[in-house]
């Protein structure tokens, strides 16, 4: 396997519940740190929502491994931020037999 071609940088974030001072709670993205990566777009599709017509695209992300644990190490419920663009990741898997890279499973959602 050769490796990847590792060019977007990418910021990964973590929800976390803040005290919204009313007795609730909000919550927050919070940056955990930068991955270079590689983003493969799947087949999109659009679906009527309510009020608004939603675009939803899958991609697959790849970027280097990390051991199981690790904080660096994306998982599902987490998200990359690319400038505006957002991708809520679904599912990780290791690439190779080795663990070198991660295939992050990923949803654009987009109004249209």
């Amino acid at each position: 396997m050769s490796a990847p071609r590792l060019n977007r940088k990418l910021v990964l974030e973590e929800a976390q519940r803040v005290p919204d001072g009313a007795g609730g709670y909000a919550l927050t993205w919070v940056a955990l740190g930068v991955h270079w990566a590689r983003i493969d777009p799947g087949t999109g599709r659009e679906r009527a929502g309510e009020f608004v017509t939603v675009s939803q695209v899958p991609y697959k992300i790849t970027v280097r491994g990390a051991v199981q644990g690790a904080p660096s190490r994306p998982k599902p419920e987490q998200r990359f931020r690319d400038g505006a663009r957002i991708f809520r990741i679904t599912a990780v898997t290791e690439e190779d037999l080795e663990g070198h890279y991660l295939t992050c499973f990923a949803q654009e959602e987009v109004l249209a």
